[in-house]
């Protein structure tokens, strides 16, 4: 368990120290993630003000706090996509990482969990000038401060670890372009992306209570904007921590059959 951690603390401090050095091209690269949500964020505000001030309780200030946070999750939310796994085997990169005393799944969750801590810091500049542009109506309690920073890192781990799952998809088939479009597509949907889950249909509403999407994206922006009750919130981290189990438990199921079908290749 100690070498454990010290592996996990040593690899994130690589992270964070590798992604500084690379400060610019994060932050072009933060930019083209944040576009998305500040889209959405213009269109529903502007809905909200032709309707009368309000869109489903949303008033434009509330649109506005719920995309900015989501400029946060989105970035959170960045892990290690299947379209890399394609690269690595393609180049020969994974063969090098089987012969490595721990499982690859551990040096990419330490890595990417560095990542984050840059990608905060570089975050909150851009989400103050956000707010003075945009003036969000964000007043959260201690307690939801609180439990949105565990839901934030929640939401990370549900991603990664179905990500990383889906990702050896690679191993049975060279053509994965439609799985993978077909799993972002009902993330986008059904995650709380295009829109908050409340101004979906009650059918829809229902239903992504048991999938992943939501709590990964729409529950901890909720959380930190008030829309949640205690119980909510508890029952909401809960969800996350069976799906983050859910995603590890898959990595574990598929592993040994996809090296089966592992062919090192490289140029």
């Amino acid at each position: 368990m100690s070498a454990s951690l010290d592996f996990y603390l040593t690899q994130m401090k690589t992270a964070i120290v590798v992604q500084f050095q690379y400060r610019v091209a994060n932050y072009f690269y933060m930019i083209g993630m944040i576009a998305e949500p500040v889209v959405y964020l213009v269109v529903w505000t502007t809905v909200a003000r032709a309707q009368g001030g309000t869109v489903g309780g949303y008033t434009a200030e509330a649109f506005a706090a719920y995309y900015i946070v989501w400029t946060l999750v989105r970035n959170m939310n960045i892990v290690l996509t299947p379209y890399a796994w394609e690269n690595r085997i393609r180049q020969g990169d994974l063969a090098a990482e089987l012969i490595r005393p721990l499982h690859p799944f551990h040096f990419d969750l330490a890595y990417f969990a560095g990542w984050k801590f840059v990608a905060i810091v570089m975050w909150l500049p851009i989400a103050v000038a956000l707010a003075l542009i945009f003036k969000p109506a964000l007043d959260p309690t201690a307690g939801e401060a609180a439990a949105f920073v565990v839901a934030l890192w929640g939401g990370f781990f549900v991603r990664f670890g179905l990500l990383w799952a889906l990702g050896l998809v690679t191993f049975f088939t060279t053509r994965v372009s439609a799985v993978f479009e077909l799993y972002f597509t009902a993330e986008l949907l059904l995650s709380g992306r295009l829109a908050p889950i409340s101004l979906m249909p009650q059918w829809v509403q229902g239903l992504v209570n048991f999938l992943p999407f939501k709590w990964a994206f729409g529950f901890p922006i909720e959380v930190l904007i008030g829309q949640l009750t205690p119980a909510q919130i508890v029952t909401g981290l809960l969800a996350q921590a069976a799906w983050s189990l859910f995603g590890v438990g898959l990595v574990w199921l598929l592993w040994r059959p996809s090296l089966r079908r592992f062919a090192a290749v490289g140029g």
